[in-house]
């Protein structure tokens, strides 16, 4: 029974990418259509990644291929959330950066230094250019009394075929070595969800946040106004939903399922 009260105060949808509007590089047959339902609705949507190895412009460049044309400020990432809370509590401070070239030139576009001698404090994101090296320094920084942030908390990446080892997974490698867990920064955190409701201009009884994984798109709105909305089409088996601590406000099987829901409102 869907909760028909709920789900029509929500006016705007924060979608999830993979597992959500897509499979790797194979758009659903039935994302078009929910992003138009909630169109026609009069309600809104944007999307939201937690994969720092990219930056905006490469998910602009992805949906845009798969003819889904978007403004850029619609599309959130955990990059961005970051750097909007160093700019207002290390402002002015450089950083090293464990990360890809996409958000190596994310951090240089928002004006912060890149440093590999004495940088002011360590950035830890999914680093799929990873080198021992970087490791290296990372811990040696953070051994010296730095302090060390990560992007993204997510284990692992989907990827065809499997997963590969993302952030969280990084960063538990540089705790093994140092001793240090860093604080992280995209879903579930709450910086994540404070992220959100400052883009969008929405209050919390107003925002959904869609995905398909319990510990990251789900996790973000426990204990707010926020509407959690879990569909079953990626990560999550129903085995996993009964099993775990974190419940959704609503499941659906997919965004078909989400867009009949809105159509019958």
């Amino acid at each position: 029974m869907v909760d028909s009260s709920r789900l029509a105060r929500i006016k705007m949808f924060v979608l999830d990418m993979d597992g959500t509007i897509y499979l790797g590089n194979q758009l659903f047959p039935f994302t078009k259509d929910f992003l138009e339902t909630v169109r026609a609705s009069g309600r809104d949507c944007c999307f939201f990644t937690n994969n720092s190895s990219k930056n905006r412009e490469a998910y602009l460049q992805k949906l845009r291929g798969m003819g889904i044309d978007i403004e850029p400020e619609k599309m959130l990432i955990s990059n961005g959330v970051i750097l909007d809370w160093l700019k207002i509590h290390h402002p002015g401070e450089s950083c090293y950066v464990v990360g890809t070239p996409p958000l190596l030139r994310d951090f240089q576009s928002a004006g912060v230094q890149l440093d590999d001698k004495d940088p002011d404090c360590v950035i830890l994101g999914f680093d799929t250019t990873l080198t021992y090296e970087k490791l290296r320094l990372a811990c040696d920084f953070i051994r010296a009394g730095k302090p060390v942030f990560g992007v993204n908390p997510d284990w692992n990446c989907p990827v065809e075929g499997g997963f590969i080892p993302d952030c969280g997974s990084i960063a538990a490698l540089v705790k093994a070595s140092t001793g240090v867990q860093c604080e992280f920064f995209g879903k579930p955190s709450r910086h994540a969800l404070d992220y959100m409701l400052a883009h969008t201009g929405c209050a919390p009884q107003e925002m959904a946040v869609v995905g398909d994984r319990l510990y990251t798109d789900i996790a973000v709105a426990a204990g707010s106004e926020v509407t959690s909305i879990l569909v079953m089409s990626g990560e999550t088996t129903p085995a996993m939903l009964a099993e775990s601590p974190i419940q959704p406000d609503l499941v659906f099987e997919d965004l078909a399922g989400l867009a009949d829901a809105l159509k019958a409102l």
